[in-house]
């Protein structure tokens, strides 16, 4: 079983930057690929960005290629969303979740959820 926990969201202008971050519990955290996906009101949810266990592979959504970067540190079991240069449209709950494979960008391929993080990017 793993447990995560998402933080750091809030609200900002655009062209502004935010990092949330999430902790990750459990005996076998670390042996997920680690992704982000985000869902605005009255959409669908969207993959954003996974990374390897490593931290060796990222893939990336094109809606945010360039300006977000995913990391992780896994001795402290914690993955990390860059986000700058924010646009309204990416006004969205952030969630992470545990992937099965490095890749997946459908979220039925994610085994583990966090509850979310509200970010909010004002004109």
């Amino acid at each position: 079983q793993v447990q995560l926990v998402e933080s750091g969201g809030g609200l900002v202008q655009a062209g502004g930057s935010l990092r949330p971050s999430c902790a990750a519990s459990g005996r076998t955290a670390r042996n997920y690929p680690m992704g982000w996906f985000r869902q605005a009101p009255g959409k669908e949810r969207e993959f954003v960005t996974v990374i390897s266990l490593s931290g060796g592979g990222t893939l990336y959504a094109d809606s945010v290629k360039g300006r977000f970067t995913i990391s992780r540190d896994n001795a402290k079991n914690t993955v990390y969303l860059q986000m700058n240069t924010l646009k309204p449209e990416d006004t969205a709950v952030y969630y992470c979740a545990a992937a099965s494979v490095f890749g997946a960008t459908r979220s039925s391929e994610y085994a583990y959820w966090g509850q979310g993080t509200q970010v909010t990017v004002s004109s």
